[in-house]
């Protein structure tokens, strides 16, 4: 709306409270006329005009004219009763001290109350229009038969999400809440029932379709408990983000429960402070910085106030994403952020030498990659390319410029690997070690975890898209496990192990209890209201090539040569000394192109002895 139709509305309001002013004083000598009570009517028609000139200063001096009238609420109801109040006793107090009684003082009992109703209503009557309107169509709708966990401030605000939000096709029968104070009373006309504990009961009870949790960080031991009983009703189950909209209110957004909060594990701590100390002020290269361990990197360091931050990555698409991603969030606050995104491989040396010597990177973080398992059983040749040679111009490159830190971005599946991809990132773990042997002031390091939830070709988007076109969900073998984590808890374990690096380690995370795939996706379509293996089929499909059935362990609390570092989570695999007639790099350097799929494997195979070979 311009400024001429601001003006507009406000002359518009202004008259009819004019109007309403108006009615209310002539009800009142109508009434004071009934009773046979005299009233001097010149002089009140005389004085009304002065009056009503008095309150609309008022109310517009008091924010009347500015109020939003399809979002007026308790507080601004609350409001007009104030200053209509204040108005009325600051007229009673002239008509005391200066006699002129054009109207009698209890009078303003009456006009009061009548006052606040006519001003109140005008403001209210398209909420109230559009309740009515709301409850009678979905007393006639078809919409899911929904209870929402909480009535607290955050479920009245998902119903009244519900109300205006055309696409959610939601009908809220029942509040449940643990306080035993809101159990029996109704909000926004909707029964309130409890305890939580008994949802199972109620879901049987109302014969609800879906259930919104409404309540504000809710614990994670809580929500997986109430997800295991939901979902035994194969019941959709949703929870509540709020976010801040242009007017300051807050705006519920209704999504799905995240599979990565059901996870059977704690989040690991992080030492902020040090993380922060670790990046400031530093010129800092991550390369695959536009993957999906690479761009989470890139968001969290750039929160970390570094000198520059230098995205490195061979496909544009990715790195365009990131860097219009971190430029509008850094412009929209008003923040400085020097990004660099270049385009280029890390296995072309040349190109990345010209990265080094242009920009001088003080930290840099080694995330590109190939990753894919079977994808990799058949293109060991680039796997290699990549993954070993890729990690050696990048780590000598390092040593050469006088790289601070050096991290590694590494994998479980380099512990005792069946597959050609886990055995080339054991080697760029070896690499890093001859690097440490003759570095002069760089600090290199490698940090493995497991499998990392929504990442780019992780089994949960598969998982997804599976379900929504309505299956079959495909596991591999009803047996198969893996280790997960998130992926701002992997960033945040490769930022902190950077900050513990002294030189030569390779650090590890306690992941606590493997995940069972196959639980993982029962779960995942039990999630969305539908049934497993009846309403979405789970298909076995076999071990895939390189492919192990249990990943390897990566904690061993007795195995010797594991140690603690402050964080809890975090450990220390002792490594050997490796020397670089060991690693035959510059063979491998001449020879790639030559060598054939199995060949390669059969030369990474002499090189990494734990390599044991499944998928040839």
């Amino acid at each position: 709306m311009g400024k001429k139709g601001r003006i507009i509305n406000i002359i518009k309001y202004m008259f009819f409270d004019a109007v309403m002013i108006a009615i209310t004083y002539l009800i009142a000598v109508f009434m004071f006329r009934v009773i046979d009570i005299s009233v001097n009517f010149d002089m009140m028609l005389y004085a009304l005009p002065l009056i009503i000139v008095f309150k609309l200063f008022v109310f517009y001096i008091f924010g009347f004219y500015s109020m939003l009238i399809n979002h007026v609420g308790f507080e601004d109801v609350i409001k007009i009763a104030m200053v209509t109040i204040g108005s009325n006793i600051v007229i009673v107090l002239y008509i005391a001290f200066s006699g002129n009684q054009f109207m009698y003082k209890s009078a303003y009992f009456f006009l009061t109350i009548a006052e606040m109703g006519l001003l109140v209503l005008p403001r209210i009557a398209n909420r109230l229009i559009t309740y009515f309107r709301t409850n009678i169509e979905w007393n006639q709708a078809l919409g899911r038969i929904t209870l929402i966990v909480g009535a607290g401030d955050a479920g009245e605000l998902v119903v009244k999400e519900i109300y205006k939000n055309k696409d959610l096709n939601n009908r809220p029968v029942a509040f449940l809440d643990d306080n035993p104070n809101k159990i029996g009373s109704r909000l926004l006309g909707i029964k309130i029932v409890g305890p939580i504990d008994k949802i199972v009961d109620f879901i049987d009870e109302y014969k609800a379709e879906e259930v919104i949790i409404a309540i504000n960080h809710y614990p994670k031991k809580a929500l997986k408990e109430l997800v295991d009983k939901v979902t035994t009703r194969n019941v959709r189950i949703k929870q509540t983000v709020f976010m801040s909209d242009v007017d300051q209110d807050m705006k519920p957004q209704i999504l799905d429960v995240k599979i990565e909060d059901l996870l059977n594990r704690d989040e690991i701590s992080l030492e902020d402070d040090h993380i922060l100390d670790y990046i400031k002020d530093e010129v800092v290269l991550v390369t695959g910085g536009g993957g999906s361990i690479g761009s989470e990197l890139c968001r969290q360091i750039a929160a970390l106030e570094p000198k520059q931050l230098i995205i490195f990555d061979i496909y544009e698409n990715n790195a365009y994403e990131i860097q219009q991603e971190l430029l509008r969030k850094y412009h929209k606050e008003h923040k400085k952020l020097d990004l660099v995104v270049l385009i280029g491989s890390v296995y072309n040396r040349q190109r990345l030498e010209h990265v080094f010597q242009t920009y001088k990177p003080t930290l840099v973080f080694h995330a590109a990659a190939y990753k894919h398992v079977p994808l990799m059983e058949d293109s060991a040749v680039e796997s290699v390319r990549t993954n070993v040679l890729g990690t050696w111009h990048a780590a000598s490159l390092s040593n050469e410029y006088l790289v601070k830190k050096f991290v590694l971005v590494s994998s479980d599946k380099a512990v005792r690997s069946t597959n050609v991809m886990g055995a080339t990132k054991r080697y760029a773990e070896l690499i890093i070690q001859e690097q440490q042997n003759h570095s002069k002031v760089t600090k290199f390091s490698a940090v493995r975890f497991g499998n990392v939830l929504g990442s780019n070709g992780s089994v949960i988007p598969l998982f997804k898209k599976q379900i929504a076109d309505g299956g079959p969900v495909t596991v591999t073998h009803p047996d198969i496990t893996r280790y997960f984590m998130t992926i701002p808890e992997a960033v945040g374990l490769i930022l902190q192990c950077g900050v513990f690096a002294q030189g030569g380690e390779v650090f590890i995370l306690d992941m606590g209890e493997p995940v069972k795939i196959k639980d993982l996706a029962e779960k995942m379509i039990s999630l969305t209201g539908l049934r497993p293996y009846e309403d979405i089929k789970i298909e076995f499909t076999g071990l895939r090539p390189g492919e192990k059935l249990y990943e390897e362990l990566l904690v061993d609390h007795n195995h010797e040569e594991q140690h603690r570092t402050p964080n809890q989570k975090i450990f220390i695999e002792k490594q050997k000394a490796v020397e670089e007639q060991e690693l035959e790099l510059s063979y491998i350097n001449e020879k790639l192109e030559s060598l054939k799929n199995k060949e390669i494997k059969d030369f990474v195979a002499s090189i990494i002895t734990t390599y044991k070979r499944n998928g040839d």
